[in-house]
């Protein structure tokens, strides 16, 4: 029998889909504001996969990705994503968002996104949300699934997730050694 152990901390990812690059700059600040200090964020790149969100966003949305400082409790991505909701919502005008915000973290051996939606590969995680790993990383890199989102899969989008898991790693390794989660020490062994 196994025993159960509390998490390591996680890194908090943010997806941000937007009308504009001037929207997603609110955005970005608003986050700042709501989740504490924000350290990286991705170049603003045009949305061109799907015509899903043109309703709300318009023709041109803008995807950006941005990350937080600190290190978060993984048990806590439903609350958040029910506060990003919220946030959503300031915006919104006639039933529609300018602004999308998908929250999510990167692990070492994932990328987990929260979403409200419940499909066969996702999983309840409480408040009515669900979680899926839309990245798992294997064999040295983030490998795309057959429900991973077509803008997760770009090169752009693989290279900032592997350049956040290296800054999440060197983080992890600076936590002070009661910090690490039972049975997984501040050793060398980390992948």
């Amino acid at each position: 029998m196994g025993t159960a152990h509390p998490p390591e901390p996680v890194k908090l990812v943010f997806g941000l889909l937007g009308s504009s690059p001037e929207l997603l700059d609110q955005a970005v600040e608003r986050l700042r504001l709501t989740f504490g200090p924000l350290e990286e964020r991705s170049e603003p790149l045009p949305f061109t996969h799907t015509r899903y969100y043109a309703r709300e966003l318009g023709d041109r949305p803008w995807r950006q990705f941005v990350t937080q400082v600190e290190l978060v409790d993984p048990g806590d991505l439903a609350t958040i994503k029910i506060r990003t909701n919220e946030l959503e919502l300031g915006w919104a005008t006639g039933g529609r968002r300018p602004i999308n915000i998908d929250p999510g973290y990167v692990s070492l051996s994932k990328l987990v996104l929260a979403s409200t939606k419940n499909h066969w590969h996702r999983i309840y995680i409480g408040q009515g949300i669900y979680a899926e790993a839309t990245l798992p990383f294997r064999e040295g890199a983030f490998q795309p699934q057959e429900w991973t989102y077509p803008d997760y899969r770009t090169p752009e989008s693989l290279a900032f997730f592997t350049a956040v898991r290296e800054r999440y790693r060197r983080q992890l390794r600076a936590l002070p050694e009661a910090a690490a989660a039972p049975g997984q020490g501040r050793t060398g062994t980390r992948p």
